[in-house]
């Protein structure tokens, strides 16, 4: 499976419109910490294209990877940073003449059309019950803590031919029992983490910073570490030491699991 990164930043995307500080001027620039908000490809010949989250730059990503149809989507929760695109995806639905298709747990559907009611008549929401099967990928979806903005959800595939696992958990922070489970004997863990280390007090805070995701990386010891959802705060072309197999997603990057 190959997996390309659309987008690698956090709610409000690098630059911040109102921010001139110097990773910013470097991403208003078109620099390397330009970022969209976040969004993951996945291409696979057992099932083609899947998406996980349409977010406000879908439309972007959709032109830079030269997409003209409806693709399958995976929604990870229903916050503005990972839905905003849908509007659009339904509209390009309308005009092809096709329904959308998009998997979301159910209680994410119900705040996804209690916000935009006009969705479900060109997108089919299919609510995750069990686990997901997508070609030869086994797809497992459970809830994870998003601290003060309450829960979100996370995916974990796994090919059982190959024994090849990844995860992508965009928005989480302090992890514990259950929830760590699924994040355990991965080839591949794509985790979000907002700053570096980040300074304000843990009851404001919704994702974790690089610090924390290295102490959980150092416990789940996954093949291979990308962050993403990354604020201006992080400058992907400074060298913070990251540990071997530990790295920051850039927008446009391809990977393979």
């Amino acid at each position: 499976m190959n997996i390309t990164f659309w987008g690698t930043g956090d709610a409000m995307g690098v630059p911040r419109v109102y921010c001139s500080c110097a990773v910013c001027e470097e991403a208003r620039a078109g620099g390397e910490n330009r970022r969209f908000r976040s969004l993951i490809q996945l291409d696979d010949a057992s099932f083609g294209t899947l998406l996980i989250d349409c977010g406000p730059d879908w439309r972007a990503g959709m032109e830079a990877a030269g997409l003209r149809d409806n693709v399958t989507l995976l929604i990870t929760h229903a916050h503005f940073d990972h839905i905003a695109g849908l509007p659009e995806y339904a509209d390009m639905c309308r005009w092809l003449g096709r329904k959308g298709k998009a998997y979301a747990m159910p209680d994410t559907i119900h705040e996804i059309l209690a916000r935009f009611p006009w969705l479900g008549s060109q997108i089919v929401f299919i609510p995750i019950q069990e686990p997901l099967t997508f070609g030869d990928w086994d797809v497992r979806c459970w809830k994870v803590n998003h601290g003060k903005n309450g829960h979100a959800y996370a995916y974990r595939f796994s090919n059982a031919s190959t024994g090849r696992s990844f995860a992508y958990c965009s928005d989480s922070i302090a992890l514990e029992g259950e929830e760590l489970e699924p994040l355990g004997g991965l080839d591949v863990l794509i985790l979000g983490t907002s700053f570096y280390e980040e300074p304000y007090p843990f009851e404001t805070r919704s994702v974790y910073d690089v610090r924390e995701g290295l102490r959980l990386i150092d416990q789940l010891k996954p093949g291979k570490t990308w962050f993403t959802h990354m604020s201006h705060d992080i400058d992907v072309a400074r060298d913070y030491g990251l540990p071997a197999g530990t790295a920051f997603a850039r927008t446009g990057l391809t990977i393979s699991v």
